[in-house]
């Protein structure tokens, strides 16, 4: 079942989340993830946003999701990402295929 990432992120070094962003793809392609979204500035509907950066990515399930955020490729480049923002990050679940 195909599961989605959300970030909510809040950006207050550009420079430490350049160095993020430039090897983020490399490893994000390897172990299978789309990208959705990325947006910075989303309309808010309701409620209140406080972020600078919304991303919205997809893994085929959740063992894939789980071997990219677990991998010691994309845990060293996070480090550049805690370093340069603060961000709420979440797994859902997608909904199972309906049959006509």
């Amino acid at each position: 079942m195909t599961v989605y990432v959300t970030a909510q992120l809040t950006i207050h070094d550009r420079e430490a989340y350049g160095r993020y962003e430039a090897g983020f793809m490399t490893v994000f392609v390897k172990y299978g993830g789309t990208m959705l979204a990325v947006d910075e500035q989303p309309t808010v509907l309701e409620g209140e946003w406080r972020g600078t950066r919304c991303v919205l990515i997809s893994f085929s399930d959740e063992a894939a999701c789980r071997a990219w955020w677990d991998s010691a490729e994309y845990q060293d480049l996070a480090r550049h990402r805690r370093a340069g923002s603060e961000a709420a990050i979440v797994i859902m679940h997608g909904l199972p295929a309906r049959r006509a």
